[in-house]
């Protein structure tokens, strides 16, 4: 028997999630074995530890879209027990039993070795949070962004995407620019390395001209919405922005004039379905250009029982930086 949080929903279609004792033979069927060791929050396991979003098929459910751990157990010649693994993305945790648990069973394809020179803790203070945002890091540098260009802008500057985003482009020698709406996260957000923070409010209010001064030389942004819009008639001439999130809704309510008269571009950014390769690609640069001293600033350590307030929490716009969950504490 291990323990896991289960999410269960009852008869008059609210959910409940609670540390619970299961057997193996509750797991689903899968190819691998892992004896989870550390997994992480992120905001669709707010989603799912709460209400579900439309996000979980079945109750009851284990969520944790996040795991990092030893295998135990492969029928596939890929993985062998003792192997050191990481899983993100997958809908793992969604629609599959997730990492919120000292045991899961997952697909050998949804696995990746451990880079070297990553503990499992390590690997889940980045988890899918730091996956999202070296792969907007690269998508950036992919359409010619480089540190002499000027100004890299990060919206949503103090969640996990940001907060990660901010210390590789920093580490990268970017002059990062960190948006954020809560005050107090100034100091967390310099320790980073952001060059500057900008207040949500000089960005979130939406204006009818669609061009404005070429600021940004690039940007990552966690929020969408009229804050988007405003960012895309900023950017330089040739620049492009990385979408990784909606924090500030799904609406665009932008014009194509940034597009036509200054080439910018707009990249979407999606960590569920990356083939493997470019997973193999992102956490060698995890690996290497994400400083674990700037990592560790992000930690917040955390145990099963902790996670049904974490998840009202990070619906709640209340997590700072990375939160790392010890399944075995």
């Amino acid at each position: 028997m291990f323990n896991a949080l289960i999410v269960e929903k009852h008869a008059d279609g609210k959910t409940s999630a609670s540390v619970q004792q299961i057997g193996l033979d509750r797991l689903p069927e899968a190819e691998v074995t892992v004896a989870v060791e550390f997994s992480t929050v992120n905001y669709k396991d707010g989603l799912c530890i709460g209400p579900g979003g439309g996000l979980v098929r079945n109750y009851p459910h284990v969520p944790g879209i996040d795991f990092a751990g030893t295998v135990e157990s492969s029928s596939d010649p890929r993985f062998t027990a003792g192997d050191k693994v990481v899983l993100t993305g997958w809908r793992v945790g969604e629609a599959h039993w997730g990492g919120y648990s000292q045991k899961a069973r997952v697909r050998a394809d949804w696995l990746v070795p451990l880079p070297a020179g990553l503990t499992t803790r390590q690997a889940m203070a980045v988890g899918t949070a730091g996956f999202t945002a070296m792969l907007a890091v690269m998508a950036l540098e992919d359409h010619g962004m480089t540190p002499g260009d000027g100004p890299v802008l990060v919206t949503g500057a103090a969640g996990g995407v940001g907060s990660v985003a901010t210390a590789i482009l920093a580490h990268l020698g970017y002059e990062v620019a960190a948006v954020t709406g809560r005050p107090e996260t100034a100091d967390y957000l310099m320790g980073l390395g952001a060059a500057r923070i900008v207040a949500r409010a000089d960005l979130s209010e939406t204006i009818k001209r669609p061009l404005e001064g070429e600021t940004w030389a690039g940007c990552v942004d966690a929020v969408g919405g009229a804050m988007l819009a405003r960012i895309l008639g900023q950017m330089k001439y040739g620049t492009s922005v990385a979408a990784v999130g909606l924090a500030g809704g799904a609406a665009l309510p932008a014009t194509v004039i940034p597009f036509l008269l200054r080439g910018v571009n707009l990249l979407g950014i999606d960590s569920v379905l990356r083939p493997y390769a470019d997973r193999l690609r992102a956490w060698d640069r995890i690996a290497q250009d994400l400083p674990i001293a700037k990592l560790e600033q992000m930690v917040q350590p955390a145990t099963l029982a902790d996670l049904p307030k974490l998840g009202a929490d990070i619906l709640k716009g209340q997590i700072q930086g990375r939160v790392v969950v010890d399944v075995n504490a």
